[in-house]
């Protein structure tokens, strides 16, 4: 699967912001769009280490500190990462969980995100008024950028060597004004930064040398490199939410919304953005969506006026169809080697497991293709409420994040 890492827009009393770990020197980046104040670089002297990660994955677990927040951890195929604080990172060893290296944060307030992004050995991270970066190599910052005082990043993604971010007013009461910039993940520096007609709860897609923005009502696909507008959706049509995995790309309905109607799904054309067959969906809420290299869509849709259990259902991109659907109560998921791998129901006898099911055959297949399921562990159960973390490459570990007593546990896949 191309690589596409993405953070969900989140402005909630506080906006949502990047931060970018250690630079050096200082100056503004002016955009040519718009004329005003963009970012600001600088470097910072890193206090931060590399211990070198020996052996293989294994299982483990770790209580992680009260500063590393809550879903922002990631992996690699060598180690896991969290944000701390505002905009700080930490690096942990794939053999026993302990920190190996750790980047301090340089602000107060909540952590709301953090990207890995591994081809470039990088990984971002989000605190308000700051975009940061940390070398996964090294263990140490690699820049940060910072809006002026009145703006703030709103979502980030990062793909094939770049980071763009969404930036906004920091105000809910000025007229929206959304910009979208572009910066390559090396060193931070700024390749373009132009006003979007973008909402700015939703971060960007990228993939296939294109960055995507939706204003729910129009698409624009823009050139990677430049910026410049490459093609929008045909007039009226919806796309709250936009779905990105290997070269597909799909609308869908947003799940923080008051709504209890959402647009269909839609299949567009990432060149021409033209509407392309898709399956229709249940018509319940969508949460969370997962495309595979081969187009197989998992979407976990929930009820809007009961949520609670949904389900996780599976639609062929390629041949417009449902495949199968798996009821559940979690919304958290991943793609790995054909299979899809979540938890299995709190309300089920079965449940406090890891599940792995094959994406075309389903929940009910038998044989080579049937479910594979973990021992139980305190971890996945659902009262544990546990986020799911796989690391890069071809793993044989999950790493499994709980918030209650915020725990990482590593497991083997089932």
């Amino acid at each position: 699967m191309r690589r596409v890492h993405v953070v969900r827009g989140v402005l909630g009393a506080v906006l949502f912001g990047v931060t970018a770990v250690g630079c050096t020197g200082s100056g503004d980046a002016r955009s040519a769009d718009t004329g005003h104040t963009t970012a600001s670089s600088r470097h910072t002297a890193s206090t931060s280490g590399m211990t070198a990660v020996q052996g293989s994955w294994r299982g483990w677990t770790k209580d992680l500190t009260g500063s590393e927040g809550v879903k922002v951890c990631g992996a690699t195929s060598h180690q896991v990462v969290c944000a701390t604080g505002a905009d700080g990172v930490v690096g942990r060893s794939r053999t026993d969980g302990a920190v190996t290296w750790s980047v301090p944060a340089t602000g107060t307030g909540k952590n709301l995100g953090l990207v890995v992004d591994k081809a470039d050995e990088r990984t971002v991270t989000s605190g308000g008024r700051t975009l940061r970066a940390a070398n996964l190599r090294t263990g140490r910052a690699a820049w940060t950028l910072r809006m002026p005082a009145d703006r703030v990043y709103a979502g980030f993604v990062a793909s094939e060597g770049i980071v763009y971010a969404l930036d906004t007013w920091s105000s809910f009461t000025r007229e929206p004004d959304v910009a979208l910039g572009a910066y390559r993940a090396s060193d931070g520096r700024t390749l373009w930064h132009r006003t979007v007609d973008a909402d700015r709860y939703e971060s960007p897609v990228a993939f296939g040398g294109r960055v995507y923005t939706t204003g729910s009502s129009k698409v624009t696909a823009r050139d990677a490199r430049t910026g410049d507008a490459l093609a929008t959706s045909a007039s009226g049509t919806e796309c709250p939410h936009l779905i990105a995995g290997g070269d597909y790309l799909v609308c869908s309905g947003v799940s923080n919304t008051a709504e209890d109607t959402f647009p269909a799904l839609r299949r567009l054309d990432p060149v021409g953005l033209r509407p392309l067959p898709t399956a229709e969906d249940s018509g319940q809420k969508p949460e969370r969506g997962l495309i595979s290299a081969d187009g197989v869509l998992m979407l976990f849709e929930d009820s809007a006026e009961d949520p609670g259990a949904g389900d996780w259902t599976a639609y062929d991109l390629n041949h417009p169809r449902k495949l199968w659907s798996y009821s559940t109560s979690s919304d958290q998921g991943a793609l790995i080697g054909g299979r899809f791998v979540t938890f299995t129901p709190r309300y089920d006898p079965t449940r406090g497991r890891m599940i792995s099911i094959d994406l075309h055959a389903g929940p009910k297949a038998t044989g080579e293709a049937a479910p594979r399921r973990s021992p139980a562990y305190p971890e996945t159960t659902g009262s544990a409420y546990p986020a799911l973390v796989l690391p890069g490459g071809d793993p044989d570990y999950a790493v499994v994040e709980t918030m209650v007593h915020h725990i990482l546990r590593s497991l083997p896949l089932p």
